[in-house]
């Protein structure tokens, strides 16, 4: 039975998805799983997850939810278990309306990953809404102007981190996804600290956990991973 597409009026569905192996994963199924979606149109990023959360990561991005659903199906089939994801939709942001066309078309369909940017990191994000600290209780202005402050500070990391910020208000626990690709991992480090030190972070967001990993082909994350 075909499942009937479901896609967004603007921009791309993006499902960001953490697996543990188990002694019944097959490396083999998991690369077929990974080529068929990519030949069905949805984007792969693969890395292999550093630390305890997860062995392996996908980024995954396509005009269909469906696809993406099926791509999800098809990993577990391959033995893989899910121990960690996040769905969010690409976006341009209300701050960033009546930009060029073509610094807003790398948000809404993005082509990953960049290349010579192998570090990667991932983490959900809120604006806080508590007492004095509520981002929702200020005027347009004043938001716009904290978000330039922001976005000022990330354009320092130009050519070293490339960011991705997707959005996920009714969609998942937070209201943003972060991914940010970076050429090293203390570039990673250096980006997010001195980010944190606007105003529009350090008074009004919230984080939620980190996912740090390589990004290479799937075959080379499997190996890197240990799994024959």
């Amino acid at each position: 039975m075909v499942v009937e597409a479901l896609e967004p009026k603007e921009g791309w569905g993006v499902l960001h998805l953490f697996w543990k192996f188990t002694p019944r994963s097959d490396a083999e199924a998991i690369v077929a799983a990974v080529k068929a979606s990519e030949s069905s149109g949805v984007q792969a990023v693969t890395f292999a997850v550093l630390g305890h959360k997860a062995d392996l990561g996908l980024m995954l991005l396509a005009p269909d939810l469906v696809a993406l659903r099926q791509a999800q199906s098809a990993l577990a089939q391959a033995g893989l278990e899910l121990v960690g994801s996040y769905v969010s939709l690409t976006e341009v942001s209300e701050y960033a309306r009546g930009m060029p066309s073509e610094r807003l078309e790398p948000r809404l369909h993005p082509r990953l990953p960049p290349e010579g940017m192998r570090a990667l990191c991932f983490y959900p994000m809120s604006k806080r809404r508590d007492g004095a600290d509520n981002w929702y209780r200020l005027d347009y202005e004043a938001r716009l102007a904290l978000m330039y402050e922001h976005g000022a500070s990330g354009r320092r990391f130009a050519g070293r981190v490339l960011q991705l910020v997707t959005g996920s208000t009714g969609l998942d626990d937070y209201e943003w996804g972060v991914t940010l690709f970076a050429r090293t991992p203390d570039d990673l480090k250096e980006c997010v600290h001195t980010m944190r030190f606007d105003e529009a972070s350090a008074r009004y967001a919230d984080f939620g956990p980190f996912y740090t990993g390589v990004v290479a082909p799937v075959e080379e994350v499997l190996r890197l991973c240990g799994l024959p």
